[in-house]
């Protein structure tokens, strides 16, 4: 290939160089130049040219790749979507083709890339009617030896253009492609790891492909894996017998790539695939067990590099968990497959027993939780990507695939962690614990699944027992010596209420209430909350009474340190306190009201903390002798707020609206008395001259509090009963105006208008403006159930 560098040439290297220049103007001078030659014929073979020129800068020739891609986006194919006139002659095109392709065996990988990418793009347009030569190209690279870094561009080339066949492409490219594949797969001296895992990655995707139509195309579908399936879970089943290395995460790379097949084949093929599944099991169960030895070095104890957050040139990961958690999902595609399960049943408990040691918690998880209560929260409330997680999932699989059989392959899985946790506590092994909380996480995780099978009559004093018998040697650890496993004991004791005895639950009450008034680590404090918020409703009142005030100075202290994570779980704490604790709870509302009505103040913006405090106020308010004392407190501050909406904080004439409609709701004619002196008129101002949605909608609700309590007395209580009566007409009207539909407000001005209805007072103040509006809602009306509401109150006040 010819690399000299004509005139037009350095025009486009000039402005390629332009675009990377810091100068602003420089650069958007040189783009819109770029774009406006876009449209000139001859850009797309002058942009080949500069990306396959070795002599050039590689830099420019990525960025002439890049923009290529995107020429072809825009110009190659009339019709597209994105497709932008002129269109590419066709003898541009063929000039294109032919100089990428001859530009795929680039020495530099970036390049080999990026020209890939380009040629992917075109392939999806033009192969392979109109461009029949690029597959056996690309073979001729993949196949020569002598040659590799055109090996190499032609297998990324492969894997872009892999990952967006149709079901007219798979047909030709298996039969021409995959016997080369397995050459490259099967023959580790000749070729690196990269192209292998590159190699099996393009298995995978045809596969999928594959299946997503075998539905439609059974037969040819058949006829196509078939042929493969032998020689491919022989090569498959060399791959996973070699143990998995430490620290070499190119074989980690390759083995979850095979796995990935797998995966496939069985969910997609499991038919055909039978036949040959059992030469796999014996070596998956040699990858099984041998990638727990690395993975308990590398993450569980952190001796050893585990290559976290590490990826290939290609972007793909390359760390040892990803490849656990692969192998994790392989595991239960097959114990969830109604014909492969029958074939491991008979080594269940053998794949739980292992299973159960890899969800031992990571030194990186333990660095990570013992500073940061928040992160120890979001990762145990929510289903996070990880090691953990998906070994659970596999052990809910194997209880819902093989009921009693897999219960009993949890408990006895189980009895043989706490047995070793014994020895190697015994024997002083400082990471004992880890295999304890593992245990116990398991457990706990599958108690809704393990309660459900002692309804169906299982029996379950064998769990009993195990269960007793951890929680009552580990409620003798000190939680400062092993805080993680003190605070899994913590988050567990509720799920098993039912099963254990009310003493040991009574004993864990206590020590978590004592935990909360300690100095101990954060976790020890994020499980003593959870026991509580779970123990306290079926608590003794007796055992709660000794412990309030301790329990209620020690969690409004909490509150003034928690950051947003921890408040939600403290918030819920509290609310379970005040509950459990309620008849005596008049004590403390002096010590909990303030703290709380602060916390709500400073977090009114906040939908999810402020919904948790005003729970918590609700609660105070609604214990005998409570509702006088906290209304008295509220009102002093909520008046003024109400009174000047609009020289308040953004949220909070909102979150006072709600606060004001949670004191409304079941309080005694006296109480709503003195809420009407300070905010009524406030609150009816509000709906009619606000412009916020939401001040609208919690106003309207606020008032719809209002008349729900007071009924007619809200008449009596004003100056002028006619007045009150015009302005709820006068709200009524406006909440039927289709522009405040969203805030929701046309549901709720509709019962206000249902509850007007029944107040003894003459209607006839403003009855024309109002049925003259209920009629023109009516017409534009589009929910059934509105214009049927609509329909009533109307047909009531024309009666």
């Amino acid at each position: 290939m010819a690399n000299a560098v004509d005139q037009d040439q350095q025009w486009l290297l000039n402005c390629l160089s332009a675009t990377l220049d810091p100068n602003p103007e420089v650069r958007c001078f040189a783009e819109a130049s770029l774009d406006q030659a876009s449209r000139q014929p001859g850009f797309g073979s002058a942009l080949s040219k500069v990306a396959a020129n070795m002599e050039l800068v590689v830099g420019l020739r990525q960025l002439a790749a890049v923009l290529l891609k995107q020429f072809v986006k825009k110009h190659w194919q009339e019709g597209e979507d994105s497709f932008e006139p002129p269109v590419v002659s066709s003898n541009e095109k063929e000039s294109i083709r032919r100089m990428l392709l001859l530009a795929l065996d680039d020495p530099h990988k970036k390049i080999c890339t990026a020209i890939g990418m380009a040629v992917a793009s075109i392939a999806m347009h033009d192969w392979p009617e109109l461009w029949p030569d690029l597959l056996p190209f690309l073979l001729n690279l993949i196949n020569n030896q002598t040659n590799m870094n055109g090996v190499h561009g032609a297998m990324r080339c492969l894997v872009l253009l892999s990952a967006d066949l149709d079901d007219k492409m798979v047909p030709t490219l298996i039969p021409a492609l995959f016997p080369s594949l397995l050459t490259i797969v099967s023959c580790p001296q000749i070729y690196d790891p990269y192209i292998q895992t590159k190699a099996l990655s393009i298995i995978y995707s045809c596969t999928s492909m594959l299946g997503t139509v075998s539905g439609v195309y059974k037969a040819e579908t058949s006829s196509l894996i078939v042929p493969m399936l032998k020689p491919w879970m022989d090569q498959f089943s060399s791959i996973l017998q070699i143990p998995v290395q430490s620290e070499n995460p190119n074989d980690w790379s390759i083995k979850m790539e095979v796995l990935k097949c797998l995966n496939q084949f069985i969910q997609n093929f499991s038919t055909l695939f039978k036949s040959e599944f059992e030469v796999i099991l014996g070596p998956l169960w040699s990858t099984f067990v041998s990638s727990l030895s690395v993975y308990e070095k590398a993450s569980i104890e952190g001796t050893e590099d585990s290559h976290e957050g590490r990826y290939d040139s290609d972007g793909s990961e390359k760390n040892l968990d990803s490849f656990v958690i692969q192998l994790f999902e392989f595991m239960l595609t097959i114990v969830g497959s109604p014909r492969l399960g029958k074939v491991v049943v008979a080594n269940i408990r053998e794949l739980v027993y292992y299973t159960i040691a890899f969800l031992q918690m990571t030194q990186q998880q333990v660095l990570t939780w013992s500073v940061d209560a928040n992160q120890f929260i979001a990762d145990e409330e929510d289903a996070t990507y990880s090691c953990r997680f998906s070994g659970v999932l596999l052990l809910e699989e194997v209880v819902n695939s093989f009921d009693g059989e897999g219960i009993l392959a949890i408990i006895d899985g189980a009895k043989q962690w706490f047995t070793e946790s014994q020895i190697r506590k015994a024997a002083g092994n400082a990471s004992w614990w880890r295999i304890r909380e593992a245990t116990i996480f398991a457990l706990s995780s599958l108690s809704e699944q393990l309660f459900e099978t002692q309804e169906t009559g299982f029996d379950t004093s064998s769990l009993k027992h195990l269960v007793e018998q951890i929680f009552t040697e580990d409620s003798l650890l000190d939680p400062l010596e092993y805080p993680f496993l003190y605070a899994r004991i913590f988050t567990s004791i509720a799920k098993f209420s039912s099963l254990i005895s009310n003493s040991l639950l009574e004993q864990f009450l206590y020590l978590a209430m004592k935990a909360i008034t300690m100095d101990v680590p954060p976790p020890v404090k994020v499980g003593a909350c959870r026991a509580l918020t779970n123990l306290l409703p079926e608590a003794k009142k007796e055992i709660v009474q000794s412990q309030l005030l301790g329990l209620f100075s020690s969690l409004t202290n909490l509150l003034n340190h928690a950051s947003d994570e921890t408040l939600h779980m403290v918030l819920d704490t509290l609310l379970a306190a005040v509950k459990a604790g309620h008849e005596s709870s008049t004590l403390v509302e002096h010590m909990i009201s303030p703290v709380i009505l602060n916390l709500w103040a400073s977090h009114v913006s906040d939908p999810f903390i402020s919904i948790d405090a005003l729970e918590v106020l609700e609660a105070i308010k609604s214990i005998p002798g409570c509702v006088h004392p906290l209304v008295s407190r509220i009102l002093p501050s909520i008046g003024p707020i109400l009174n000047k909406p609009q020289e308040q904080a953004d949220g909070l004439v909102a979150g006072s609206l709600d606060l004001v409609t949670m004191l409304l709701k079941n309080a005694p004619a006296d109480v709503v008395k003195a809420i009407y002196d300070v905010s009524f008129n406030a609150v009816i101002n509000i709906i009619l001259q606000s412009d916020d949605h939401s001040e609208i909608q919690n106003a309207t609700e606020c008032l719809s509090a209002f008349i729900s309590e007071g009924r007619q007395q809200i008449l009596a209580w004003g100056s002028d009963s006619g007045s009150t009566m015009r302005s709820l007409l006068d709200i009524a009207s406006r909440l039927l105006d289709p522009k405040l539909e969203s805030s929701g407000s046309l549901f709720v001005g509709s019962y206000i208008l249902q509850l007007i209805l029944h107040l003894p007072t003459q209607m006839a103040v403003h009855i024309q403006d109002l049925v003259a509006a209920l009629v023109k809602r009516m017409q534009s009306a589009q929910n059934c159930i509105l214009l049927s509401s609509l329909l009533i109150v109307f047909a009531r006040l024309v009666i």
